[in-house]
């Protein structure tokens, strides 16, 4: 069902809502449930799909990426998908090389050294022109899902993408990057700026190509203590949820849930509760209690199993579950992992999280 593309209005009428009932804060009578990289290595399905194509050449190819985006649920009941994409399309659109390469991951070319370096970069990006494979991705999925789950679409936040545009891959300290927020803070600004007037753009045009929900993922922030996040990330963070929300209704789209999810970033999750996001996403590190009580109730939480419980046996990921929600409660939250799905779990202890977390919420929903 992935060869046809529509036009991007008369999409099927939604089965499910729960996601979006519970991003929203309204009642659900199961606490919903998805998980990051549910597309992903895992699959054997996916592995056979990825065989002959370039990581980056699939992420082009809307086909492919409707199709990687519905595995995961062809085989579970999850109550949301995401679309088959990654955060480092943006400085592709920027006009940087990035390559996957094997045993490495994304690795690029030319990272920037200098301040001058910020010169090569666009200035102006036509999201559409750099960025519309994802959008056209996005209308074929939505299409073919034929209204079973709503579809999240997703980018990188700025201070993220700044990090691996330094660093030019993955780094244990981020480092390079960091010297700049030290060095060169007015240039460690504009480039953030750049980056978050691209992402802005980027997550409008994907609810314009049918995207119900959208999460920001600043998946660095752990390498930032809370000085240098309230300088370099939390602004961006909050004027991109302003700034789309505007977005939306100039342009009389759908004002759809946002999620922001920094990873290690206990120490923000006061100022995540007030950036103007409906949902805070929360990594496996800390209290379901704790997040609560520093977010308080008018914000949806969402996580925060740690993905290696899904390597315990299916009965003890059952208890971990059960515990995950009587932590949280069912309502005002979404399950999820406090990270993404590894490339070497079990898809039967993927298949063993989602209905435990049915089963469960149902159960303590009815008594």
């Amino acid at each position: 069902t992935c060869s046809l593309l529509c036009s991007p209005k008369g999409f099927p009428r939604l089965k499910n809502d729960t996601f979006l009932r519970a991003a929203r804060g309204e009642e659900t009578e199961h606490t919903p449930v998805w998980c990051m990289r549910q597309a992903g290595r895992y699959l054997p399905e996916f592995r056979e799909t990825r065989a002959s194509q370039d990581f980056f050449a699939t992420c082009r190819s809307p086909k492919l990426c409707c199709e990687l985006t519905l595995q995961p649920l062809r085989r579970f009941p999850l109550d949301a998908a995401i679309i088959f994409s990654d955060i480092l399309v943006v400085p592709q659109a920027l006009g940087m090389e990035v390559v996957m390469v094997p045993g490495k991951g994304p690795t690029f070319t030319e990272p920037l050294k200098e301040v001058e370096d910020l010169l090569k970069l666009r200035q102006k990006v036509d999201v559409t022109a750099e960025l519309g494979y994802v959008f056209q991705a996005i209308t074929l999925t939505r299409h073919s899902l034929e209204g079973k789950v709503p579809l999240i679409g997703f980018s990188g936040a700025p201070w993220t993408l700044m990090s691996y545009m330094i660093e030019g891959g993955g780094s244990t300290t981020m480092a390079k990057a960091k010297s700049w927020l030290y060095r060169h803070p007015e240039a460690s600004h504009r480039l953030l700026r750049l980056l978050a007037d691209v992402i802005i753009d980027y997550l409008v045009g994907q609810v314009a190509a049918g995207a119900q929900a959208l999460q920001l993922f600043e998946s660095h922030a752990g390498h930032l203590g809370p000085e240098l996040f309230q300088d370099f990330a939390l602004p961006y963070i909050r004027d991109i949820a302003q700034a789309v929300k505007s977005k939306l209704k100039e342009e009389a789209l759908p004002l759809v849930p946002m999620i922001i999810f920094a990873k290690d970033a206990h120490y923000a999750l006061r100022d995540l509760a007030h950036a103007g996001y409906e949902v805070v996403g929360l990594d496996w590190t800390i209290r379901p209690q704790e997040a609560r009580a520093q977010i308080g109730k008018d914000v949806t939480l969402q996580g925060n199993l740690d993905p290696c419980a899904l390597y315990a046996p299916k009965e003890k990921i059952g208890e971990l579950v059960k515990k995950m929600l009587e932590s949280f409660g069912t309502q005002r939250y979404i399950a999820n992992l406090g990270h993404g799905l590894y490339p070497d779990m079990n898809p039967e202890h993927v298949g063993a999280f989602v209905e435990a977390v049915h089963a469960h919420s149902r159960h303590i929903n009815k008594h």
